[in-house]
């Protein structure tokens, strides 16, 4: 989720012509010199892809089909991106929990914004080694969807954001976070099913190695991950259950289409990729009924375009 882009637009001087006064010669005019863009990057995608055998609290294996849009951009002191599922399950996660429904809708929104130590100070000092810049990070993730654990996903992050240069034009990032939750749990019967989760950790970052160095192929290796502490049981009901560390990683292979077919690069990627994910929402699979199928690991494939 998250490449940085570190260099900053020059300004252009303007001198005068000649050494003429202006009694002497006629002064050429100026044309106006434009303003730099505010952002150095804006990058926009939209994409589809298929989980294979997707999973829900609740509901075993289910079939995904899932739009995408992404944001990116950078600008004179950091980052900003923001992306947007809407995930549409199988029949086998129906609307509301009730066999011979449609399949269930989600909407998962994921925002992160980072300001720049060495922008900010106008510094080096925090280019280090493979050491490229620390950041602070701030976040939130929304969600509601309509099957019958009904979730309703409010979640903030803030934090210091670690980023490496790696051989190859390889990168990796590393944020450390303090994390808050609120969401809604049908399977809960005191508050209407809200909760209100303990704020705990949360450690999340991406590695991207690019491989045209080693095979011959506009081929990326990346990998999502995301590693988030206990965060209580967020409901006084008494069949609340106290939550485990979640777990979830993705690594992907993308094959950047257009430079393959001599089009313009960095516009349209096929990829495949694996999700893994325990203790899916930090839900323990062990603490009563309802509470099944808590692991996701599913292949998927998928397509973006660029614009």
């Amino acid at each position: 989720m998250f490449a940085r882009v570190l260099s900053l637009a020059a300004l252009l001087a303007v001198t005068a012509t000649g050494a003429a006064s202006a009694a002497d010669m006629p002064v050429k005019a100026l044309k106006p010199v434009a303003p730099a863009p505010f952002f150095f990057v804006n990058e926009n995608s939209i994409g589809y892809s298929y989980y294979f055998t997707a999973t829900d609290p609740g509901v075993s294996k289910t079939a995904k089909n899932v739009l995408n849009f992404t944001h990116f951009d950078v600008w004179a002191y950091g980052t900003n991106f923001f992306t947007v599922d809407w995930l549409k399950s199988d029949t086998r996660d129906p609307v509301g929990g009730t066999a011979g429904s449609q399949g269930a809708t989600e909407i998962y929104g994921l925002f992160r914004s980072t300001i720049g130590f060495n922008q900010l100070f106008n510094t080096r000092a925090f280019t280090v080694g493979p050491l490229t810049n620390v950041s602070f990070i701030v976040g939130a993730d929304l969600n509601t969807e309509n099957n019958a654990l009904q979730p309703a996903k409010r979640s903030m992050v803030a934090g210091l954001n670690f980023d490496f240069a790696l051989l190859y034009k390889g990168t990796f990032s590393l944020a450390v976070e303090a994390y808050k939750e609120y969401s809604h749990n049908a399977f809960y019967v005191m508050n209407g099913g809200d909760t209100d989760f303990r704020t705990t950790w949360r450690l999340e970052g991406m590695y991207t190695q690019p491989l045209d160095a080693i095979v011959p192929l506009p081929l990326t290796f990346s990998t999502l991950y995301g590693i988030q502490g206990p965060k209580g049981a967020g409901n006084p009901s008494a069949n609340a259950f106290d939550t485990k560390t979640e777990y979830f990683v993705s690594p992907k292979l993308a094959l950047d289409v257009g430079k393959v077919v001599g089009y313009r690069p960095g516009m349209t990627s096929v990829y495949g990729a694996y999700r893994y994910w325990k203790n899916k929402f930090g839900i323990d699979p062990t603490a009563g009924t309802g509470t099944c199928c808590t692991v996701e690991s599913s292949w998927v494939l998928g397509v973006t375009q660029a614009f």
